[in-house]
Parts: structure tokens; sequence; C-alpha cells
């Protein structure tokens, strides 16, 4: 099973990050032709990183400051390499909320260094996965579903998939151009703005359209 990170796929994360991409007027990252200045930004996370059932999620001794990022994450259900984007949506069959943790000291760090983010990224436990929604039951496409993260009862992050830089079915097709895709991989779309540090004791729980899909502590 592999477990990809979306990095950067929403225009007001990338500002409160203080990313360097060029923005239009209605917060996209795009061109003068109004295209798209950069592709997706891919990282993976080992298989160790998945936490799954209401596990709790231990903040690691190397950090000083663990965030949390909220994201639509996409199961695919099948096979597939070099998939064209027209037909990305036969890929997948669920979806979920799920926690990208973030060791943010260490990613600054990195980053001021060019060194790869698999250590800020990808330590074990660093991706928590809540229950998965089957997409033929959704109401809503996958581009324009709301989800939101709660901490001890107070909605501290929220987003809507319609604000994504890059769609789920663009995601798929570009990913699939360097990794073959197998039934199980998941794929962390991208978190919008609003991240944050998580503490001990904390209760977090994600939603999905208003459904309860995850719930666990921090330890």
């Amino acid at each position: 099973m592999k477990i990809f990170g979306i990095g950067m796929n929403y225009a007001a994360h990338n500002k409160e990050l203080g990313n360097a991409l060029l923005y239009s007027e209605d917060g996209s990252s795009c061109g003068e032709d109004g295209s798209l200045q950069h592709p997706p930004v891919v990282f993976t996370k080992a298989d160790s990183a998945l936490l799954t059932g209401g596990k709790p999620f231990f903040i690691p001794d190397f950090t000083s400051r663990c965030d949390y990022e909220t994201e639509l994450v996409v199961r695919i259900c099948r096979l597939g390499r070099s998939i064209s984007e027209r037909f990305a949506h036969r890929y997948y069959d669920a979806v979920t909320v799920g926690i990208d943790f973030t060791a943010r000291d260490m990613q600054q760090e990195l980053r001021s260094q060019g060194l790869p983010w698999d250590l800020c990224k990808g330590f074990d436990g660093s991706a928590a996965v809540g229950r998965f929604v089957l997409k033929e039951t959704l109401e809503h496409s996958l581009q324009d579903l709301h989800f939101r993260l709660d901490i001890n009862g107070e909605t501290v992050q929220s987003g809507h998939t319609a604000d994504m830089l890059h769609t789920v079915d663009h995601l798929v097709s570009y990913i699939s151009q360097f990794f073959t895709l197998k039934m199980g991989d998941l794929i962390f779309t991208g978190t919008p703005a609003g991240i944050g540090p998580v503490h001990i004791n904390d209760h977090l729980d994600g939603y999905l359209e208003g459904e309860h899909v995850l719930s666990f502590n921090v330890k």
C-alpha cells in the first residue's frame, strides 16, 4: 500500500505558509493564459504512517510543533498506470477525512536546506484516516464536498473541495504517470487554510458533508 500526499493544493493555504506561487484575482495559481503554473506537489508517507480505527496519535519527541492538516482522502480501487484524466473516476471508490500530521518546525528547517519532506511528513502515525464513505452514496460530486475538523468540540479548520487547485481526477491521472496505482492506495488531496498545532489530550473529530467519520485522541 502506498500513501500519497499533495502539498499546496489550496490557494489560501499557500498564502498562509508564505508560498511564492502566483495568484489570480480569484485566488488560483495561474499563468497569464489562465493555466496552472505548477504541477501537483507530490510526496509519500511510509505505510507505518497509517493511523486508523480511532487509535490515538502520539506526538513525536523530535518536534516542538506538530500541526494538523485536514484533508479529503481518496481510496484507489483498481490497478492503473498512465491513467487518462477522463477515466480517472473509475479508479477510486470511496473518500473520507484524514489528518496529514506535519512536524512543522522540522519542515521549515528541511525547506531552508532544500531537503525532502520525508522526515517531517512520513513518520509513524502521521496519516490518520477516518471511516470511508462510498462515492456512490454521496449527494454531491467529489469537487463539491465540505469537510471540517473539530478539536475539543470547536471547529478549527474547514474546506470545500471546489477550491482545489488540482482536482481529484487530475491528481489520480498525474500520480499514475510515475507510480502504478494499486487497490488500497490512498491519496491525501491537500489541506485548506487553518492549520495549527495539536497538544496532548486534544480530541479530534472529522466530518465529511456533516457526517462524523473520524475520531481519536492525541497523546
